[in-house]
């Protein structure tokens, strides 16, 4: 006889819960933003504005009018930021939403779709939001960032005046360190005035350049092309630009930090003294950063090994002054793409690995891990244990994700670091190593003996 199996009764799946009935989705675009609000709101619940600022007021005017108050939009291009502002500052919620995050759904590539789609993804509460500091931070942040690309564009100045030089086989660098420098810029200005004789142009050397006149000399003998001479000339105006224009964001940039500074809670202790280096390098600001930044955050993150006063400005313009953005140290690990990204599966890891990722401020942490490589200090001791044994690549995030726990424990807790040195890290490690290796021979049923002095190792 047949036997027939019960159907399995299933229970009824809960409906997802409207965290945010009020939400509406906007698509942005260059030329125009698609807007969905709910449907019960208005009877053309899904509209067009164009990116005019007038129109973008008749956006908020719409939104305030349908009863909106949380508002969900990606993040195309910088077409999002005139709208983002103007709805933050009428007072709506608004939620920058990463596109890569909402766009693997199938059949469902159009404006209106968009906007829908992201109105309902917020209504319940499936989305999650970019950071985006307070206003005046990105005000801060936008100096700074135009700061390092006036950097980027007198750099590639630099490198067109070598090629240039090595063109007319004028070996200038490989005599000179660094042709932007003291001995370099003279010699350049020289052959810009009109000057050919080597031994002329070599008169032209700085005390402190290491190679002799005559080895300047024998590489500034070469074939000055007119053409390469004007082109030498033309980039050398263009360096001296931008060394304008870096003067020029350096003041503005001094501006803002004060007003800044001004406008936060008095430090209730007195700036500690530096740390390392004093003189600025060649690419840091030409004012004092301490002073400013200390009386805007109230700690000193330039005590931090690695973290210098320019790095220490670059991460406050990326992060901000106020931590609690991430609920935990481990969140902030997590948003840098520092910490493993676990891929489970049936119980079985599959992937563990450091996800990618474009954030400016894990850049500012790992060449700061790059440089700690270098020093006799415990996190440079770190950086050379984990080199040595799993690479220098997952060297570079591990002592990364350390820098960016330190600052985060600094900037949310007032934590005041003291490098032990690298002896005692590599004592402390020894001593755990000690440890667990007498652990593990008093589970086996042995003792360690310490083969100098013979005693055991209880």
């Amino acid at each position: 006889m047949e036997r027939h199996t019960p159907p399995v009764r299933r229970r009824p799946r809960p409906a997802l819960t409207r965290r945010f009935p009020d939400a509406a989705g906007i698509d942005c675009g260059a030329a125009a933003h698609v807007v969905a609000v709910p449907p019960d709101r208005d009877p053309e619940s899904v509209r067009t504005f164009p990116t005019f600022t007038a129109d973008l007021h008749r956006l908020a005017d719409w939104l305030l009018a349908c009863r909106v108050t949380h508002v969900a939009m990606e993040s195309t291009g910088v077409y999002w930021i005139p709208l983002f502002e103007i709805l933050e500052a009428r007072g709506l919620q608004v939620l920058l939403v990463n596109a890569r995050h909402v766009r693997h759904v199938p059949g469902r590539k159009s404006d209106v779709a968009d906007c829908e789609w992201l109105r309902d993804l917020h209504l319940h509460g499936l989305l999650r939001g970019s950071f985006r500091p307070a206003a005046a931070i990105v005000a801060l942040r936008t100096y700074v960032r135009h700061r390092a690309t006036l950097i980027e564009l007198a750099a590639t100045q630099i490198q067109r005046m070598q090629k240039a030089l090595v063109q007319m086989n004028l070996q200038l660098p490989l005599v000179v360190s660094d042709i932007a420098g003291t001995t370099g810029l003279r010699i350049i200005r020289a052959i810009v005035a009109g000057e050919r004789n080597p031994t002329v142009l070599a008169q032209h050397r700085d005390y402190r350049c290491q190679a002799t006149e005559a080895e300047i000399v024998a590489a500034l003998t070469g074939q000055y092309q007119p053409a390469l001479v004007f082109t030498l000339q033309q980039h050398l105006a263009l360096f001296d630009h931008c060394q304008l224009q870096l003067a020029a964001c350096d003041t503005a940039l001094e501006g803002v930090l004060t007003a800044l500074a001004a406008t936060a809670p008095a430090p209730t202790t007195a700036l500690p003294p530096p740390r390392g280096r004093v003189t600025p390098r060649d690419n840091d600001p030409r004012f004092d950063v301490r002073t400013p930044l200390y009386a805007l955050t109230r700690t000193d993150l330039s005590q931090i090994d690695g973290i210098g006063p320019a790095n220490a400005l670059r991460l406050v313009a990326e992060l901000g002054t106020d931590m609690t953005r991430w609920p935990t140290a481990q969140h902030f690990t997590a948003w840098l793409a520092l910490a493993p990204h676990n891929k489970i599966s049936g119980g079985r890891l599959l992937s563990s690995r450091t996800p990618r990722s474009a954030n400016r401020a894990a850049a500012i942490f790992r060449l700061a891990a790059v440089n700690l490589g270098r020093t006799q200090t415990a996190l440079g001791a770190f950086y050379r244990r984990l080199a040595y044994r799993l690479g220098k690549p997952k060297a570079v995030t591990a002592t990364a994700r350390k820098l960016a726990l330190l600052v985060y424990r600094t900037l949310k807790d007032g934590l005041v670091y003291a490098d032990p040195g690298a002896d005692a890290y590599d004592r402390a490690h020894r001593a755990a190593v000690v440890r667990r290796l007498r652990q593990r021979a008093g589970t086996l049923g042995f003792q360690l003996v310490n083969a100098t002095t013979g005693e055991i190792l209880e």
